[in-house]
């Protein structure tokens, strides 16, 4: 699923995926970040809780959305593919300033949203100016190529990463989250192996990317982004070797970058909080 054209003078909203377990009850200065970049005070914020399972998920981040100053706050529990053609919720996501994914199972996601004007309309609205993030499994969503499960470790394996399409806002990142806490850096490198044209963006906890239409990302959160670059990659043996075995990948470069540090997603270069 590739991102939507812009139309005119129009500017890409910012795309924000984050960490999981992002800080509520303090600063929460990932979500306040959020909202200043979808208006400032004011803003309208559509909210999507549809990949948790737990019924006050939506509510919770209404709560939080207003608590911050933003004007309006408006959970749509999507729950079925009936539910998607709701037109009163519809109308509510396309007049928003900022649309956010809560996290959960991705999977609900992909097969209750996948399709739908639902997700038509967030990859139309983000090419329009209007920001898109999401916590956990709805940082997983944004982009075209998501993992959907895999195994956890240090080491890259084939077979044992499994990718589905995503929202597609963005080709150029493929994310995984929670990525310290869970050890998932070898199935972040496998997926990196299987298409190298991404760049691998694995989030920490409490820890966000917001990426705007220069394509330049900029880390907010107490975590840390692990950046993979695989564009100069001289040998992966992804292809020759059996289901389990190890992959070999060589000439990967790897970016450690905490809060205030940038990459650019076009140069390909990091750079660090400057003093």
């Amino acid at each position: 699923m590739s991102p939507a054209k812009i139309e005119g003078d129009k500017k890409r909203g910012y795309i924000v995926p984050i960490g999981g377990a992002e800080d509520k009850e303090g600063n929460a200065d990932i979500l306040r970040k959020f909202l200043e970049v979808s208006g400032g005070k004011g803003a309208r914020i559509a909210i999507i809780p549809t990949a948790s399972m737990l019924p006050d998920t939506g509510a919770r981040y209404e709560k939080l959305f207003k608590k911050l100053g933003a004007g309006h706050a408006h959970a749509l529990p999507y729950a079925s593919r009936d539910d998607a053609a709701n037109k009163e919720w519809l109308e509510i996501l396309e007049n928003a300033d900022g649309i956010f994914i809560t996290g959960g199972n991705q999977l609900r996601l992909t097969t209750i949203l996948g399709g739908t004007n639902v997700a038509k309309t967030i990859r139309r609205s983000n090419a329009r100016g209007v920001t898109v993030g999401g916590t956990s499994a709805g940082a997983a969503i944004l982009s075209e190529h998501m993992i959907a499960y895999g195994k956890e470790g240090n080491t890259p394996h084939a077979g044992e990463v499994t990718l589905v399409p995503g929202f597609g806002l963005t080709n150029r990142i493929m994310i995984d989250q929670h990525f310290r806490q869970r050890d998932r850096l070898g199935r972040l490198l496998t997926a990196l192996a299987y298409n190298p044209f991404a760049v691998g963006v694995g989030l920490d906890e409490d820890t966000a990317a917001f990426i705007d239409h220069h394509k330049h990302l900029t880390v907010v959160g107490a975590g840390a982004l692990t950046i993979l670059d695989a564009s100069e990659l001289t040998h992966s043996s992804i292809a020759e070797i059996k289901e389990g075995k190890p992959v070999t990948m060589t000439n990967v470069r790897l970016h450690i970058i905490a809060d205030g540090g940038s990459f650019n997603l076009e140069s390909r270069k990091a750079h660090a909080k400057k003093a």
